[in-house]
């Protein structure tokens, strides 16, 4: 599902705020990863398969935070998407608005915040890591993911180099099959790798320093065994930049 349907994707994605769902707790983890990958797919995508078993090989690589995230736009093809959020599809939107080019399609994957490529060609995604850190200079701010006294701490480094950015927490499924029982799709049983299940906003990032904490009766739960940090350029409705990240295992 790509450029063909272009148009009538825009018809179907109305605007609405970014999802927002804290769902999970984080153990510690700590580093300055050479990319982050968002994988835009969905269940009811024929073309998405390729793309979410590539990210499944890219998440094993630990310079990586590989995410996905599903997305709801094609439920109307006789499939509801399980794991989708609609923030995905609204975020997704934001991406081709800040690039320009108003391409939003699946399996889409999105580097660094900064070029998108086709998901399922690996060449290509390792290329735009390449290409990005080579020109964006991304992931320059460390970024600490901490567990104690019932407690997750992030801790976002100062930067002389940032602009105003925003700092996000989010709820991680590391692996996931579903049987789909209908459209594209249709008796096949797929499986998701570092599936994102919510979005909370920890604060505004504008180069210094900055510690927040998250109790973990608030955020655990059954589902969820890791948690990814994401420090951006820009805002929610404009997204930049990626430039600080970590992903943990919870267990």
């Amino acid at each position: 599902m790509t450029t063909r349907r272009f148009g009538r994707l825009r018809q179907l994605l109305a605007p609405a705020a970014l999802a927002a769902a804290l769902m999970a707790a984080a153990p510690v983890s700590a580093g300055e990863p050479r990319a982050v990958i968002e994988l835009f797919t969905s269940q009811g995508c024929s073309s998405c398969p390729k793309a979410d078993a590539v990210l499944g090989d890219l998440a094993r690589d630990p310079s990586l935070v590989a995410l996905s995230l599903n997305v709801d736009y094609w439920d109307y093809i006789g499939w509801k998407d399980t794991l989708a959020l609609h923030g995905h599809a609204e975020r997704q939107k934001a991406y081709s608005r800040a690039r320009g080019d108003r391409e939003v399609y699946t399996p889409q994957a999105v580097i660094n915040g900064v070029v998108h490529v086709l998901g399922s060609d690996r060449s290509a995604i390792e290329r735009a890591i390449a290409t990005t850190r080579d020109r964006n200079h991304p992931l320059t701010v460390p970024v600490t993911l901490a567990i104690a006294d019932g407690k997750a701490t992030v801790t976002v480094a100062a930067s002389g180099d940032a602009g105003r950015g925003e700092v996000w927490l989010c709820p991680v499924t590391g692996k996931i099959s579903v049987a789909v029982g209908r459209g594209e799709n249709d008796g096949r049983s797929l499986t998701y790798y570092n599936v994102v299940r919510g979005w909370k906003k920890l604060g505004d990032y504008f180069g210094k320093a900055e510690t927040f904490t998250v109790p973990l009766p608030n955020v655990e739960s059954a589902e969820i065994d890791r948690l990814a940090v994401v420090v951006q350029n820009g805002e929610a409705s404009k997204p930049g930049l990626m430039v600080g990240a970590a992903l943990a295992s919870i267990r």
